[in-house]
């Protein structure tokens, strides 16, 4: 038993000299997949928020279509359905980045994420308190500069708690990667089981090192609130 978990332990958590271990490729699909969703999500929850329809309209078709289907179906679409178009095959670029697992589920985990993201960084670019856009424009700032200093640092923050969630979330809808049979923390644990059908051992122990990932990122997030949002805490004297 000592050994089957020992052997378990190192394909999670450790380099076998050819490849990362599962617990590295998961971490590196929520770090990527997260990096370009918030990086893509911020300007997007600002055309989101704008009154202008021609601008507003494809970011909520974008966020619908992605809200509104599965994750593990936009994988397989990627994946699969992408790579059958001919123009995509006879193109040497499109060709690499779509025949590559990994690529296209870091693909698939970016736009699923930025469209959550999006929504949850528009709702609070829309909670923005009054007095803040009127103290901007009395200090004579431009929509730019008002947008820049003023109103999305002020819905970053808000939207902390929210966004958090989404992180955690985006952490647990990583097994699907395994469809696109990248090596994650979920693959090792069906190789593990179909090798040794030690399903207890293989599926327990991935389960363990996902709570752990998640406690960890619950902790950060917690002390990153209560830096971030120090002011919105009730003061008592």
């Amino acid at each position: 038993m000592i050994d089957i978990i020992n052997q378990f332990w190192k394909a999670y958590l450790f380099w076998d000299g050819q490849r990362l271990s599962g617990l590295a490729v998961t971490l590196w699909l929520l770090v990527a997949s997260i990096a370009i969703g918030f990086v893509c999500a911020v300007p997007l929850a600002v055309a989101r928020v704008s009154k202008k329809r021609w601008l507003s309209t494809p970011v909520r078709l974008y966020t619908y279509v992605f809200r509104g289907t599965p994750l593990y179906v936009q994988l397989l679409l990627i994946y699969t359905g992408v790579y059958s178009l001919a123009f995509v095959r006879s193109h040497s670029l499109l060709d690499a980045f779509f025949r590559s697992g990994f690529h296209c589920a870091i693909l698939a985990f970016a736009l699923n994420t930025c469209a959550y993201t999006t929504e949850i960084f528009a709702g609070a670019i829309r909670s923005t308190s009054h007095g803040e856009v009127e103290a901007a424009r009395a200090y004579g700032m431009s929509w730019f500069t008002m947008y820049r200093r003023i109103v999305i640092p002020s819905a970053l923050r808000r939207a902390l708690p929210l966004y958090s969630n989404e992180v955690i979330l985006m952490l647990h809808a990583t097994t699907v990667a395994f469809t696109a049979t990248v090596p994650d923390i979920l693959k090792v644990a069906r190789d593990a089981n179909s090798a040794t059908y030690q399903s207890f051992n293989a599926f327990g122990l991935a389960a363990l090192i996902y709570l752990v990932v998640s406690f960890a990122l619950v902790a950060l997030f917690r002390r990153a609130e209560r830096r971030w949002l120090a002011y919105l805490a009730v003061r008592t004297h």
